[in-house]
């Protein structure tokens, strides 16, 4: 590769250096963009010049518009497919236990804030540091250290959301076999549920496990949108049938500490930091201000959507609501066939997503532990891409068919939500800011070590509750078959 370097007249003048007219001799500078490595390549001679120090830097500081990448209004689509979930099903009995319709709407307004705070912190950290998936993020800003712990925590929790997808692939199949063809189904090997799962994954999810870029994933990412917007029909299309019987409606809680209880819910529903990042990085023109705008219309088709389907739900079935809400209504019924068939489609769309980011984890850690030159990391990269997403397909595949019922350890993990949308960036905020500012004389930068402060507070005290709610659910119920409920 090539690059032309031409200097106007004046400009070599005012360096007193000559003028730069010709195409140089190149060696690669490696660069990251997207979860990949690609590289740009410079001469000795004009790295080393004051000249050639100005043209790079001024490269570096022009907004990151390219010929490549999503528009933000895909970008929008990955970042609702993110975060749109299972939590969507959990959304209902979330109302009933915040104390009402309105107090949950609240409580839920108050963290939408923080979720988006975050998101913006996250992106001007990548954009100061031009990184491209969150835990480089962390070691730009944070060190190698806290960056390798969060690698390893974001691999964890891709980990464990993908292998409770296949689970709940799994599930559905098994109540659109029951609803058609009786509790005998599984006697027929080709409607197993062991068959269904991996037929299904290998034939949905394995094609969407290898691209390089995750904005590949936009197409997929607009199925599993529609599928939930589907989900969310259902559920109004329920309450207005009247055909189901509702229980008490509370209109505010019967004890304030009830509050807390929906807290969990909402930060995992909501969680979509960790794909975030390479979707900014995969902007065609990267800028916060334009990411901003992808995070305000996405968090509020987000809410739009949560908020309609928790309301109908809640008022359909009032405190008789179970944790999942699509378990309430008869599979018979055909409409709600076709939902959970979409709940199915939406988990398809979704697990690729986690496993990009788990994936690019997993690399940045190999890379560090085998102290990989760039070049030679760059060389690599497309071989080890395609080991490490048909390692993590196959086993995660393989946990699911024979450990179907991992509720604890997922809700374990589902803790590490409230750690990706405060703790990291609530100390990437700290470290920018004392990077700017060690002795924190402004005040705009006073402001922002209270900000993040209160992150580092907020997630270490919704990490710590949900953790212990996890443990005591266990400690109570330790013969209880526990439903897989992730919330993401």
């Amino acid at each position: 590769m090539s690059i032309q370097f031409q200097t106007n007249e004046a400009s070599a003048e005012s360096l007193n250096r000559p003028k730069y007219d010709e195409t140089v001799d190149v060696r690669p500078l490696p660069v990251v963009f997207c979860g990949s490595t690609s590289s740009v390549e410079l001469t000795d001679d004009f790295s080393s010049s004051a000249e050639g120090d100005i043209v790079i830097n001024n490269i570096r500081q022009q907004p990151k518009i390219t010929t490549e990448g999503s528009s933000w209004y895909a970008a929008v689509f990955l970042v609702v497919n993110a975060a749109l979930g299972a939590g969507l099903l959990d959304f209902p009995q979330a109302f009933d236990q915040a104390g009402g319709i309105l107090v949950a709407i609240i409580v839920q307004a108050v963290l939408i804030a923080f979720v988006v705070g975050a998101l913006v912190i996250l992106a001007y950290c990548s954009d100061r540091n031009n990184s491209s998936t969150y835990q480089e993020v962390v070691l730009a800003v944070c060190g190698k250290k806290v960056q390798q712990l969060c690698a390893v925590t974001v691999i964890l929790y891709c980990y464990g959301t993908c292998i409770t997808f296949i689970i709940i692939i799994g599930d559905q199949f098994e109540r659109v076999f029951a609803s058609l063809y009786g509790n005998d189904f599984c006697h027929y090997w080709y409607m197993n549920r062991n068959f269904t799962m991996i037929t299904s994954c290998v034939l949905l999810i394995l094609p969407l496990c290898f691209p390089r870029r995750i904005d590949f994933l936009k197409y997929a990412s607009t199925v599993g949108v529609l599928a939930v917007l589907y989900v969310v029909f259902l559920i109004i299309y329920k309450y207005y049938e009247g055909s189901h019987e509702a229980g008490p409606i509370k209109t505010s809680p019967d004890v304030w500490t009830e509050l807390f209880l929906v807290v969990p819910v909402i930060c995992f529903s909501y969680q979509c930091h960790v794909s975030c990042v390479p979707v900014y990085s995969c902007l065609k023109d990267r800028r916060v201000s334009v990411f901003l705008k992808t995070v305000i219309v996405a968090i509020l088709i987000c809410m739009f959507t949560y908020t309609v389907a928790a309301t109908f739900g809640y008022l359909t079935f009032g405190s008789l609501v179970t944790s999942d809400i699509l378990e309430s209504y008869d599979a018979n019924d055909p409409v709600v066939l076709v939902g959970i068939v979409a709940l199915a489609a939406k988990t398809y769309t979704t697990y690729p997503i986690l496993l990009f980011c788990g994936r690019t984890a997993i690399d940045d850690i190999y890379i560090q532990v085998r102290s990989l030159p760039p070049e030679l990391a760059a060389r690599g990269e497309r071989m080890r891409r395609i080991i490490t997403a048909l390692v993590w397909f196959i086993t995660t595949l393989t946990l699911a068919v024979v450990t179907p019922n991992i509720g604890v350890v997922i809700q374990l993990l589902g803790s590490l939500a409230a750690v990706f949308i405060f703790v990291f960036p609530g100390l990437c905020l700290l470290q920018e800011t004392l990077r700017k500012d060690p002795s924190i004389i402004l005040l705009k930068d006073k402001f922002l070590v209270f900000v993040s402060g209160v992150f580092l507070a907020i997630g270490m005290g919704i990490f710590g509750l949900v953790l212990t709610q996890s443990i005591a659910e266990d400690i109570n119920s330790p013969s209880e078959v526990e439903r897989i409920n992730l919330y993401v």
